[in-house]
């Protein structure tokens, strides 16, 4: 089974269409929060026909139209702030945060830790849990003074046949 994941869209209608052209061929989307506007929903709906898993982050302020958006389209789930899975036999957490992700991923609880928020792209393995932060696919990072730093938007393609996670950079 291919995951599409990533995270920390901030309402960047053209890197979403490229990534979702890009993760076609995935039998899942897993979208780790700061979607921003209730709109990329249905962006999301549209563009991509698989399951899509989304949680939320601290930038989905109207959280009420997102899930509202979703509705129509009988693909997405939400999750609130926390999803606890099993795709293609491996366990999976996914929530936005770095500082909930790595205690999660230090319990070996999971085989899998999907988190976003900091939009540093980083694949780390603590014990036998593999630990993606697909990096953020507005292209940006911010400093905390709120300098920005443009970074490559990206995306993972995780494998749980291989367990094998790649970096995608979206154009």
């Amino acid at each position: 089974m291919r995951l599409a994941i990533l995270s920390d869209i901030h309402d960047n209608v053209w890197k979403l269409d490229r990534a979702l052209d890009a993760a076609r061929g995935a039998d899942a989307l897993i979208c780790l929060g700061d979607l921003c506007s209730p709109f990329i929903v249905h962006q999301l709906g549209r563009g991509f026909a698989a399951p899509i898993h989304i949680v939320f982050g601290n930038n989905d302020g109207d959280r009420f139209r997102i899930g509202a958006n979703a509705a129509p389209y009988p693909q997405i789930g939400i999750h609130g702030e926390m999803m606890r899975g099993e795709f293609g036999g491996r366990r999976i957490a996914a929530n936005h945060y770095d500082f909930i992700a790595r205690p999660l991923a230090a319990s070996g609880e999971f085989d899998v830790v999907c988190y976003g928020h900091n939009h540093v792209y980083d694949v780390t393995r603590t014990g036998r849990t593999l630990a993606i932060n697909p990096g953020a696919l507005m292209g940006a990072t911010f400093a905390a003074d709120g300098s920005r730093t443009d970074v490559p938007s990206t995306f993972v393609m995780y494998d749980t046949a291989t367990g094998e996670a790649q970096r995608v950079e979206v154009a």
